[in-house]
């Protein structure tokens, strides 16, 4: 089973395609949530997030794994794929 995989995003942010470049490059399905200047959405983001408001924000099946430099951090560390082939 493939994992769950959500990001909360500003279309024009450096580390939000960044982090949204490494998942497709790794063939990975995500679905985005692009919260530009909507503060709701961005609450709710953090309430999930354990208070993180930055972005992006990054879920694994429902794991909060970070943003950007975490989920890179992953990847180098060869802990990313385990954490996206966990059902």
């Amino acid at each position: 089973m493939t994992a769950k995989v959500e990001i909360y995003t500003w279309r024009t942010c450096p580390f939000c395609i960044r982090a949204k470049n490494l998942l497709t490059n790794k063939g990975v399905e995500f679905t985005e949530y692009s919260i530009d200047g909507d503060e709701a959405a961005r609450a709710k983001m953090a309430q999930r997030a354990n208070g993180r408001r930055s972005l992006p924000q990054i879920f694994i099946n429902d794991r909060h794994v970070g943003g950007c430099d975490d989920i890179h951090a992953l990847e180098s560390q060869g802990k990313l794929d385990e954490l996206l082939t966990a059902s």
